[in-house]
């Protein structure tokens, strides 16, 4: 543990690394906020794996993954949305299509793409020691689309996830909140690809705010509380991870899970007394 305190103040990847997690948690904490409320978890899920698509895409056109991914996420998000909004088609079944076909797409083009990329096995499995001034600059300016949105549409947000008659007799375009809602679910699942990648990021997207929810019924504390558990989840991780030199995105997701089951055993406990 020692080791990990003493790198961090010599070497600028883990002083990357920590404010990685920082800056992954802040959106993490927001956006899985309504993500556990709202109970779409595995629509996350279906926008997540879907980028995989976006990714392949970019790779094979010597372009940017990470632009591949806001593009591919953003566009699966309005068209979940949308199909499901407006053709009343079930959301289980849209998620499975989505799912399935974009990550075969990527699949797809990632097999044409000449010569193996270790770029891309980051991008899947996550390597939070690869974050580089670039990522972190992206990273913030995401941070920033994601807050300013919540804190300008909060009231709509609100309105749109545990009321949505009143919000329609109230005027409220619940149908474009909605669509601006996911869209904003997958700018953070794009935040959180290079933390533990695409493959885990729905795990840390929801279990640090489900492990909120034991401890609040405020939606802007239960924020505050998720924000809190993911920036403690990630850097535990990472310290966790770097002595024994495992996977840091999966030993965060672990550590996650090990928060989870404490946070609703200590409910059950209280409840108990």
């Amino acid at each position: 543990m020692f080791d990990f305190f003493t790198a961090v103040l010599e070497y600028p990847f883990l002083q990357y690394a920590l404010l990685a997690c920082l800056l992954a948690s802040l959106g993490c904490g927001v956006m899985g906020t309504w993500v556990v409320v709202k109970r779409i978890s595995f629509l996350s899920g279906g926008i997540a794996h879907t980028v995989l698509a976006g990714m392949g895409v970019a790779y094979f056109f010597q372009a940017s993954p990470i632009v591949g991914a806001v593009i591919a996420a953003l566009l699966t998000a309005i068209l979940i949305g949308w199909i499901k909004l407006r053709w009343r088609q079930d959301e289980d079944v849209l998620i499975a299509a989505f799912w399935s076909v974009g990550m075969a797409i990527g699949i797809l083009f990632i097999s044409r793409t000449p010569g193996y990329n270790t770029d891309l096995m980051s991008y899947l499995f996550g390597n939070i020691l690869l974050v580089t001034g670039k990522h972190l600059i992206l990273m913030a300016i995401l941070d920033a689309v994601i807050i300013v949105t919540v804190f300008l549409f909060y009231r709509q947000f609100l309105a749109a996830t545990f009321d949505e008659e009143f919000a329609r007799l109230r005027g409220i375009n619940v149908e474009a909140y909605y669509i601006l809602l996911l869209c904003m679910i997958a700018l953070t699942i794009v935040l959180l690809i290079q933390i533990v990648g695409l493959i885990l990021v729905m795990a840390l997207l929801i279990l640090p705010a489900a492990s909120a929810v034991q401890f609040s019924s405020s939606i802007p504390r239960m924020m505050v509380i998720a924000v809190v558990l993911s920036t403690l989840i990630t850097s535990i991780g990472l310290l966790l991870s770097y002595q024994p030199d495992l996977p840091s995105g999966a030993t965060i997701i672990v550590v996650a899970g090990l928060v989870y089951f404490v946070a609703i055993v200590s409910k059950q406990l209280g409840k108990a007394r």
